[in-house]
């Protein structure tokens, strides 16, 4: 029985790759460098925001030293302008309302730092949630289990109870370490093949299929 699902935010919950991008853009572009396209982000985001100006940059100039320079330009910009784009994807929100109807519990786990993930979630989805968990110091970005399972033991689960839905391979490989059962969605930013690869046993179209794949799970 599931008792309870483990949401990532960017390209699961959150339709966020503009903002990202025209974040990203603008600071990258204050030391120089060419702005990339925004479609270019469903392939930079994902593994926190150091992770992402870094994929973007020159491969001559994405050392840790410059990533470092341009980080505080992104969060100062992207703290500003989080949400002058970003929507929570149709149909989510009641999916969300449908799992605490049947006494589910529900929280996010995400690479984006603590601080933001909180904001774009209170922003899209209110107090909905019963844990938000981005990246906190000392704990290692997904796919490493460690955030999941600390959301895990917050809920008072055990990972067989739990689903982890998201929509790129280290989502499912999160799912698959922490043994909760992996969810792959087709709404976000990556494609069928990686999921696949990366250990989904389900992959869905719309939110509202994640309902029938809990309702069958025992």
């Amino acid at each position: 029985m599931v008792k309870a699902v483990l949401f990532d935010l960017d390209g699961t919950l959150a339709n966020s790759l503009k903002d990202l991008a025209d974040a990203t853009n603008y600071a990258i572009g204050k030391f120089g460098f060419q702005k990339r396209k925004v479609e270019e982000y469903k392939y930079f985001a994902g593994d926190g925001m150091p992770k992402m100006i870094e994929r973007a940059l020159p491969e001559d100039s994405n050392d840790s030293e410059t990533v470092s320079k341009i980080l505080p330009i992104f969060l100062d910009f992207y703290g500003l302008h989080f949400c002058d784009n970003t929507r929570a994807y149709d149909g989510m929100p009641d999916v969300i309302d449908n799992l605490k109807a049947k006494g589910i519990k529900v929280a996010v786990v995400t690479n984006k730092a603590d601080e933001m993930a909180h904001k774009v979630v209170s922003n899209l989805y209110g107090d909905r949630f019963d844990l938000i968990f981005g990246k906190r110091d000392g704990i290692p970005p997904k796919p490493d289990p460690t955030a999941a399972l600390r959301t895990m033991e917050f809920l008072g689960v055990k990972p067989c109870e739990c689903v982890f839905v998201g929509d790129s391979k280290m989502d499912v490989m999160t799912g698959v370490n922490s043994g909760a059962y992996p969810v792959g969605v087709l709404w976000g930013f990556r494609k069928e093949d990686e999921l696949i690869s990366g250990g989904a046993k389900s992959i869905i179209k719309q939110p509202k299929e994640l309902l029938a794949i809990i309702d069958n799970l025992v």
